[in-house]
C-alpha cells in the first residue's frame, strides 16, 4: 500500500483520474456504511432471542439500543472533528476496525451488563463512520453531481434494513444469534482493511483551507445548521424508532411470527433503495433545490407512520411497508447535502459530526419512549403516533431553514 501523508493523500491518488476514482471512493464509503448499519440493525431482528436468552423484559430491550447510541453520540462529535483534522479516509478506518472487533465480541455476551457494555463500545467505534463518509463523497463530487452521489451513499442504510431483516432471522436459526454477530464482525473488519488500502482524501480548494479552520464555535453561530440539527433529530426519531421497534411491536402487538415481522421490516427498506438516488437526481436537476422537497418528505413521513399504526393484518403491513420505507429514508441525501453545503468543504466533518450527534439523540431516546408508551398503553397505534411526533417537528422547523451553497 502506498504511504499516507498527514492528510491521507498519496501520489497515486493525485494522478488518478478524479472522475473515475471518485466512484471507487463512493463504493468503499457505501460498503463501510452498509456494514456499520447492519451491525447496528442486527439487534432489531435478534432482540427477542437475545432478550429471552438473557432474561430481559420487553421495555428492557430498548436499553441495548440506547447503550449503543450513548457511545455513538459521544464519538460522532469527536469523530467529526477528527475527520476534518486528520482526513476522512483515516477516520473511517479508525471507526470500522474497532467496530468489527466489538461486534465480534458481542457474539460472546453472557449477561445483560456485559451486553450493554459491548453495545456502548460498538457505538463509540462506529461514531466517526458517517461524518467521514459524508466528507469523502461531498469533497470528491461537485455540486452538480452531489445530490445523486449522496443518494447512492445513503442507500446503504436502506439496503442494510433489507439485508438485515432478510438474512439475519434465517442465519440466527442456522448459526444462532451469537454466530451472526461473529460473522458480521469479521466482514466489517475486512471492509475496514479495504478502506485502509484504497481510500484517499480529496484535495480541498486552496481558498477554503486558508479561510476555514475546524472548530465548533463557528458552527454554533450558524442558525441554519442549528435548525438542521433539530430537523434531523425529529426525522431520525421516526426512522430509527420504527426500524428498531417494528419487529417487536408487530410480534407483541399483533401476534405475528418473527419471520413474518422480518419480512415486513425488509419490505420497509425496499422502497427507500430506489427513492434515495432518485430524489438526489431530481434535486440536482432542479439546480440543487433541497428545502421544498424536504418539507414534503417530512410531512408525508409523519402521515405514513400514523397510517401504519392503524393497520391490523399481515397483508396490509406488507403492502404499506414499502410506502413507509420511502417516506422514512427519502429525505436522507438531501439533509446530508444541505449540512455539507452550508458548512463548507473544510468544516464538513465537524458540522456533520456534531449535527449527527444531535440527530442521534432521537435514536437514543425513542427506543425508551416507544417501549414505555407501548408497555403502559398496550396500544399498537399509540406507539406509532409517538413515532410520528418526530417528523412532524422536522416539517415545522424546515420552513425556517435557508438554503445556501458554499462550494
Amino acid at each position: 500500500m502506498a504511504e499516507l501523508n498527514a492528510k491521507g493523500h498519496t501520489g497515486g491518488a493525485a494522478v488518478a483520474p478524479r472522475a473515475h476514482y471518485r466512484w471507487v471512493v463512493l463504493t468503499l464509503a457505501w460498503l463501510a456504511l452498509l456494514f456499520a448499519f447492519v451491525d447496528r440493525l442486527a439487534w432489531a431482528s435478534l432482540s427477542v432471542k437475545v432478550g429471552g436468552s438473557l432474561g430481559m423484559s420487553v421495555a428492557g430491550l430498548g436499553t441495548f439500543v440506547t447503550a449503543f447510541y450513548v457511545g455513538y453520540v459521544i464519538s460522532n462529535a469527536l469523530g467529526g472533528l477528527g475527520t476534518d483534522k486528520y482526513g476522512p479516509s483515516r477516520m473511517l478506518a479508525v471507526a470500522l476496525l474497532p467496530l468489527g472487533a466489538t461486534t465480534f465480541a458481542f457474539g460472546y455476551t453472557t449477561s445483560t451488563w456485559m451486553g450493554l457494555g459491548i453495545q456502548c463500545l460498538m457505538g463509540v467505534a462506529a461514531g466517526a463512520d458517517y461524518s467521514a463518509c459524508v466528507k469523502l463523497v461531498a469533497t470528491w463530487f461537485d455540486f452538480k453531481t452531489r445530490g445523486r452521489a449522496m443518494g447512492i451513499l445513503t442507500t446503504a442504510s436502506s439496503v442494510g434494513v433489507v439485508a438485515t431483516n432478510a438474512a439475519v432471522p434465517y442465519l440466527s436459526g442456522v448459526i444462532g444469534w451469537e454466530g451472526v454477530y461473529r460473522t458480521l464482525g469479521v466482514l466489517t473488519i475486512i471492509v475496514g482493511v479495504l478502506c485502509i488500502a484504497f481510500l484517499r482524501d480529496a484535495p480541498l480548494p486552496g481558498e477554503s483551507n486558508r479561510t476555514q479552520k475546524p472548530g465548533l464555535a463557528v458552527l454554533l453561530r450558524n442558525r441554519d445548521l442549528i435548525l438542521l440539527a433539530i430537523v434531523g433529530f425529529g426525522a431520525l426519531w421516526g426512522t430509527w424508532g420504527f426500524a428498531f421497534w417494528v419487529n417487536a411491536l408487530i410480534i407483541k402487538g399483533h401476534g405475528l411470527s418473527a419471520r413474518a415481522a422480518g419480512e415486513i421490516a425488509a419490505m420497509f427498506g425496499v422502497g427507500a433503495i430506489v427513492s434515495k438516488p432518485l430524489v438526489g437526481l431530481v434535486s440536482d436537476w432542479l439546480g440543487g433545490k433541497r428545502k421544498a422537497i424536504l418539507i414534503v418528505c417530512f410531512a408525508g413521513f409523519a402521515a405514513s407512520l400514523m397510517v401504519f399504526g392503524l393497520l391490523t393484518s399481515e397483508t396490509a403491513f406488507l403492502i404499506f411497508a414499502p410506502v413507509l420505507g420511502v417516506a422514512a429514508f427519502i429525505y436522507t441525501p438531501l439533509i446530508v447535502a444541505m449540512v455539507a453545503e452550508i458548512a463548507g468543504p473544510v468544516l464538513v466533518g465537524t458540522a456533520y459530526g456534531f449535527a449527527n450527534a444531535f440527530w442521534q439523540l432521537g435514536s437514543v431516546l425513542v427506543p425508551l419512549v416507544v417501549g414505555v408508551v407501548f408497555q403502559w398503553t398496550g396500544s399498537f397505534p399509540m406507539a406509532f403516533f409517538a413515532l410520528a411526533l418526530g417528523p412532524l417537528v422536522a416539517t415545522l422547523c424546515m420552513f425556517a431553514v435557508r438554503e445556501r451553497k458554499t462550494f
